[in-house]
């Protein structure tokens, strides 16, 4: 079997050969794309940490009122903040924030169009499949190998292997929302003479919102497990706690801030899930 193992395929020098040169040719590019990002991050963060932190805190419940008309939700999220502040973890809370929303921002923005485009166009849906797998189940530690020597260590590098492992999820539910739109409502709309834009803007967008509203639920959830991952990279919040916890094997300290982590993960999903009417 040497004669198998002696010719192995160059995956790992061709990788390298290409990130070296994209470092060499395209610096200007990667520190524009991490100037435009990091000053996206500083904006949310100065909402987030200027006002107190009871003023977001009645942001929050107000959001979640408009969007869930429960007042059992809103004195849940409410409680769960109040929690956030005893224990005294506000400051990485609202970092964490910042990534989870920078990274929703860019994935919804980025997502739901190459959604829509896909389920109008199964060839590229097709395509594109094999990639949006890959994205998904490439372990996260291998991508943030070239995120660091892109992007540097900081928030950047973090939001950019949230954006990658996330990115999927949006645009599959878009195309499934778009795409599963009954043929009944798509022929009376064509029969009333709407153009593509019309029917795309009023029958399959409004059909599809469960499965965007879907899809940014993911995309919240997504982001927020890679917190952790984040902190390694240098990036602020809540999974820097759970590494100092690892390292110094602080039992005290890990259960901590993961549980901080459960208790944010549950306010947004319950601030964003779709009601039934």
């Amino acid at each position: 079997m040497n004669w198998l193992t002696d010719t192995k395929i160059p995956i790992g020098t061709t990788a390298r050969t290409v990130f070296d040169w994209l470092q060499d040719n395209g610096a200007w590019f990667f520190d524009g794309l991490s100037d435009g990002m990091e000053a996206v991050i500083d904006a949310i963060l100065w909402v987030f940490q200027t006002p107190h932190p009871l003023i977001v805190i009645a942001a929050f419940v107000a959001l979640t009122w408009a969007l869930q008309r429960s007042w059992k939700v809103c004195l849940g999220i409410a409680l769960g903040f109040l929690f956030i502040l005893n224990q005294g973890y506000w400051e990485e809370t609202t970092e964490s924030l910042t990534l989870v929303l920078s990274a929703c921002i860019l994935c919804m923005g980025v997502g739901v169009p190459i959604g829509i485009a896909a389920a109008h166009r199964p060839r590229l849906y097709q395509t594109m499949r094999p990639v949006l797998d890959l994205m998904q189940t490439l372990p996260t530690f291998v991508y943030l190998i070239p995120a660091i020597v892109f992007f540097g260590i900081g928030m950047v590098p973090g939001l950019i292997a949230s954006i990658i492992f996330v990115l999927p999820a949006p645009i599959r539910l878009t195309h499934l929302g778009v795409s599963t739109t009954p043929q009944p409502l798509l022929e009376a709309a064509q029969a009333f003479g709407a153009t593509p834009r019309q029917v795309l803007w009023k029958v399959e967008l409004p059909w599809a919102v469960p499965q965007i509203m879907a899809g940014l639920n993911q995309t919240i959830m997504l982001s927020l497990s890679m917190v952790v991952i984040a902190a390694l990279v240098g990036a602020d919040g809540l999974g820097v706690p759970v590494v100092r916890a690892l390292n110094q094997v602080n039992t005290a300290l890990g259960f901590e801030s993961g549980f901080v982590i459960v208790v944010v993960a549950i306010m947004l999903d319950r601030m964003l899930r779709v009601r039934k009417k």
